[in-house]
């Protein structure tokens, strides 16, 4: 990418677990915190701009569907983060690899903002995460919303949740048992806390699905068309990442 050090992102591709055995002095953490924020602002402009009719309900569930773990680590993967990891023991599983590759992705958000700004970096990320996630998106039936909605319309109630974790803290598993009314539902278990609650989430809308016929899925809007260049136009430049 034009105008960018190589060196200045390699701390986005350093996993704590080496940091623990002395293979580095940083980890991607603190550059994740960034890339959050960064990541959350460039998605939900996108949205509001491309979907034009869509509800606030809905343009949060595309946000949390494009911003989710599994999004982000197949972006990831597609560009082959994971040969440029340094890490220790912290990826034992493909389980725990899906996480990192989020974090990973994250972490790289952050370190291009610093080095090149927010409007080169949201058009890398409109490019390489956001058009190619849309184009795969079957649903926005996000399980922890569906849930939350379900529960309160029936019972006036939400969800409750409870968590538990093992392991070390670079290589942890989180458990989690959601339950609705009262009844506990089902439970679920992943590499974060997050992943483990919404896994419990989809468990248990499988069990209300057995019971009631009120959890069909929503309708969705359509996104802005595209403009066509006019005939015998110049050609449109944009902003270059």
């Amino acid at each position: 990418m034009r105008g960018v050090e190589p060196a200045a992102l390699e701390t986005a591709f350093v996993h704590p677990s080496a940091v623990h055995e002395g293979r580095a002095s940083s980890s991607y953490e603190r550059l994740e915190f960034l890339g959050d924020a960064i990541l959350g602002l460039i998605v939900a402009r996108w949205l509001y701009r491309r979907y034009p009719d869509a509800s606030e309900g809905e343009l949060s569930l595309r946000k949390s569907s494009l911003c989710s773990d599994l999004a982000l680590a197949a972006t990831a993967e597609r560009l082959e983060f994971g040969e440029l990891v340094v890490s220790g023991g912290g990826l034992a599983s493909a389980r725990r690899r899906l996480s990192v590759l989020a974090d990973m992705m994250e972490a790289f958000i952050a370190a291009l903002y610093l080095e090149i700004g927010f409007e080169r970096v949201a058009a890398f990320v409109a490019r390489e995460h956001l058009a190619e996630r849309e184009k795969s998106v079957a649903t926005l039936d996000d399980p922890k919303t569906t849930l939350q909605e379900w529960s309160q319309r029936r019972y006036a109630a939400i969800p409750l949740y409870s968590e538990r974790f093992e392991g070390p803290a670079h290589d942890r598993t989180f458990y989690a048992q959601v339950a609705v009314n009262g009844e506990v539902l089902a439970g679920g278990s992943g590499p974060s806390k997050k992943e483990a609650q919404r896994t419990a989430a989809a468990a248990a809308l499988d069990v209300l699905r057995e019971r009631y016929d009120d959890l069909a899925p929503r309708e969705l809007s359509a996104p802005v068309s595209t403009p066509r260049p006019k005939p015998g136009g110049g050609s449109r430049r944009g902003t270059a990442a």
